[in-house]
């Protein structure tokens, strides 16, 4: 037997587990399926619980289809701003997790908006006031499950992040810790000074108590405990999050790169050597921290992205997004419609909480193919905002776009994004790479692989996309995208 590093990524909508040996080689997966539910308009959430049984669930699956293997370390991605409470004793979760997605903190932030408010908490955090954020959800649920104000005031609750819960989770409640980016990206935590801050919390209304120790990503978190559908005693190196994870397995150490993890949202983040405030609608953020040295990026996060193909194919009653972009493919162009998925608001660089999902241009020529195509158009579009955005920042030109995620394994999508965007695209063959960054993160701080193996590892096998479209055919497709997405923000 030999050593692996299990990597657990826990998504929006599944989670994925893969095994890595020595060489970097995925040898084993395994995945189960996660249920978000949207119980009023603007609302998203699930149990802590359900996210628990989709890890062990897959964990499961993937060391059935190993075999006889050893496990020397695990590294776990996480899906970023979805937050939960727990009790510190049984580790039960008390009320729902709030996704990311979740916009019921709105609520809390109206109060907050001013200039002074906002400016501190951009200053600190790098972050916009909006409910994306976990602050004003931990707020939310502290005042809105029973009795969980009490409860928090008397030292008996936890909030965290996921990867803090699994981490709980996973160790029996023998370790309470987050890591950087995580605590990054909670509007909690002072991102220059490397500590949970007092004027945010008390801004938030939210007890430090009830939060966790924050150590590098790969620090020590602690040791899997009995009772698991794994061996006890394995050591828990990284906990990272997912698009932070991502942009470590595509090899970037440095600023330069630029990628996108195409998921039920879309991130786009690039290193900076500095913390960079931004001055057109992005986040600053930590990357990660290493060996007691902090990498800062810049990143735009979009909300539905992936997810509008799903909602699409759903609303076409199509089997899948496979069944959407098979049928785009059989009209030339949109035919002058165009789909701004604000389906739950407007992440980066708009920030537009209010905004909805608007379907614009249709005639009575209008097909079924044309709205499936306006869809793929539409992850493509917002992925163009958040990268003029960045090159503004950074006063650069793009040159091209690393691509990760599921939807990044669809060629025609793909094209179009490079076509819009206007600099090629360059998919590695390991799509899942915020789980596979989080192993690799791991093996390198296991000693498994140094780190120059480690960058090497996903550039083995890239397909690239060249763009091939017509300026003033991209000139036009991007204004009226900008013209759609105004209506969408400007509603009656």
């Amino acid at each position: 037997m030999t050593g692996h590093i299990l990597a657990i990524d826990q998504g929006t909508t599944n989670t994925k587990v893969l095994l890595i040996d020595g060489k970097g080689a995925i040898v084993a997966t395994g995945s189960a399926a996660l249920e978000v539910v949207y119980p009023r308009p603007g609302w998203a959430e699930t149990t802590g619980e359900a996210i628990w049984k989709s890890v062990e669930a897959a964990i499961t699956a993937c060391l059935s289809m190993a075999g006889d293997v050893s496990i020397a370390a695990i590294g776990i991605s996480n899906q970023r701003e979805s937050v939960l409470l727990w009790d510190r004793q049984t580790g039960d979760p008390v009320g729902p997790c709030i996704i990311w997605q979740c916009r019921r903190s709105e609520e809390r932030l109206g109060p907050l908006r001013s200039d002074e408010t906002e400016r501190l908490v951009r200053q600190k955090t790098g972050l916009n006031l909006d409910p994306l954020f976990p602050a004003a959800k931990i707020g939310w649920l502290l005042d809105n499950v029973d009795d969980a104000r009490q409860a928090a005031n008397e030292g008996r609750l936890c909030a965290g992040t996921i990867d803090t819960y699994l981490l709980y989770r996973l160790t029996g409640g023998e370790s309470f810790r987050t890591d950087a980016s995580n605590a990054s990206r909670t509007q909690l935590f002072d991102i220059a000074a490397n500590r949970w801050s007092e004027d945010l919390c008390t801004l938030f209304d939210v007890p430090t108590s009830l939060l966790a120790e924050v150590v590098d990503s790969d620090g020590t978190f602690g040791q899997t405990a009995t009772g698991l559908a794994l061996p006890t005693g394995i050591p828990i190196r990284v906990m990272i999050g997912d698009s932070h994870a991502a942009l470590f397995g595509h090899g970037a150490r440095g600023p330069g790169v630029i990628k996108a993890t195409y998921g039920t949202g879309t991130s786009l983040m690039t290193l900076t050597e500095a913390p960079l405030h931004s001055q057109n609608g992005l986040s600053t953020t930590i990357a990660w921290k290493r060996g007691g040295e902090t990498l800062y990026a810049l990143e735009g996060n979009i909300t539905v992205s992936g997810q509008a193909a799903a909602f699409a194919s759903t609303m076409l009653g199509l089997a899948d997004p496979a069944a959407l972009s098979s049928l785009a493919q059989t009209v030339a162009d949109t035919d002058g419609v165009v789909f701004v998925p604000a389906l739950a608001g407007l992440g980066a660089p708009h920030w537009d909480a209010e905004a909805r999902g608007t379907l614009t241009g249709l005639s009575l020529s209008t097909k079924p193919a044309h709205i499936a195509r306006a869809t793929l158009e539409a992850i493509a579009m917002q992925v163009c905002d958040v990268a003029d955005a960045m090159a503004a920042d950074l006063d650069v030109a793009i040159s091209g776009l690393l691509a990760d995620g599921g939807a990044a394994a669809n060629p025609f999508l793909m094209q179009t994004q490079a076509d819009l965007l206007n600099a090629p695209v360059h998919v590695p063959a390991i799509h899942a790479l915020s789980g596979y960054g989080a192993g690799l993160m791991a093996g390198v701080a296991d000693g498994m692989f140094d780190d120059e193996d480690a960058r090497g590892f996903v550039r083995e096998n890239t397909r690239s996309f060249a763009p091939n479209g017509r300026d003033c055919d991209r000139s036009e497709r991007r204004r009226n995208w900008r013209d759609a997405v105004t209506r969408a923000r400007n509603r009656p």
